[in-house]
């Protein structure tokens, strides 16, 4: 489980009122041959400050390739991609990314792991020791960080990851299926463990996941894509204020959110 106490922002990185992530008019196709499959086709998504926003789609929808957009790891053919009213153009350490595999360096450890984007931004090895044993504390993992990740379960590897992509304190966190890869029970708890975490943090979250409870239980938004090349087809509000807890799963609220989510899904273009 997360501790209560939310960590340390560090100075000059995301604060109140950061964490704007507005994508206008993407699109994005790749080359095959012959032709290009066109992914997304004038996308537009805004994320506000501190929300949390669930991304579902059919598969092959283009979910991934609009985080990736999104991130800066992706450069749109045509539209834009802005946080806080500066454009993105390039990985920016403000935009965090968590992938459906952990993506750990098996030789080193849980703290050097968490570590590694500080390490490239330059900080010296006392303030990369501080904030990465401030951050395994934040996730659960307090006492394992001197663990290589092969000593670990699926779910604390994840937890390893997505501390990592909180090193740099970035205002926006986007996740692409972080919990798909473990069982039913230990989701629940990592979905609720999110919900808490952004709280905590007041960092906006981008999350894609296939999952329509996971979706309604996390987010204060859900978004639905269509079939690509992807458009939004719908934005489904969640009336159902934070912090939440897993007994909220059964909720009436969430299950009509889901009901929503669904009938869009199936009549979407």
């Amino acid at each position: 489980m997360l501790t209560n106490a939310p960590p340390q922002r560090v100075p000059g990185r995301a604060g109140p009122g950061d964490g704007h992530l507005v994508l206008r008019g993407v699109r994005r196709s790749f080359e095959r041959p012959g032709d290009r499959l066109l992914v997304l086709d004038g996308l537009d998504l805004a994320i506000g400050p501190g929300e949390i926003v669930a991304l579902v789609g059919p598969n092959g929808s283009g979910k991934s390739t609009l985080l990736r957009v999104a991130a800066g790891l992706l450069t749109p053919d045509a539209g834009e991609v802005h946080l806080d009213g500066r454009p993105i153009e390039g990985p920016s350490e403000r935009i965090g990314i968590v992938f459906q595999e952990p993506r750990l360096l098996a030789w080193r450890s849980v703290e050097s792991n968490i570590a590694l984007p500080l390490e490239l931004a330059g900080w010296d090895a006392g303030r990369r020791r501080a904030r990465a044993r401030e951050l395994a504390a934040v996730v659960g993992l307090e006492g394992f960080g001197g663990a290589r990740p092969s000593t670990l379960s699926g779910g604390m590897r994840q937890r390893t990851a997505i501390a990592r992509g909180l090193a740099l304190d970035p205002a926006v966190l986007l996740l692409d299926e972080p919990f798909s890869a473990l069982d039913a029970l230990t989701r629940e708890r990592f979905d609720a463990d999110l919900v808490d975490l952004a709280a905590r943090t007041g960092t906006s979250v981008l999350l894609v996941t296939h999952s329509i409870p996971e979706a309604a239980f996390v987010a204060d938004r859900v978004v639905v894509l269509s079939p690509r090349p992807a458009r939004v087809v719908a934005e489904v509000p969640v009336p159902l204020p934070r912090p939440r807890s897993l007994a909220d799963l059964d909720s009436p609220v969430l299950a009509g959110v889901s009901a929503q989510v669904r009938a869009n899904l199936e009549t979407g273009p």
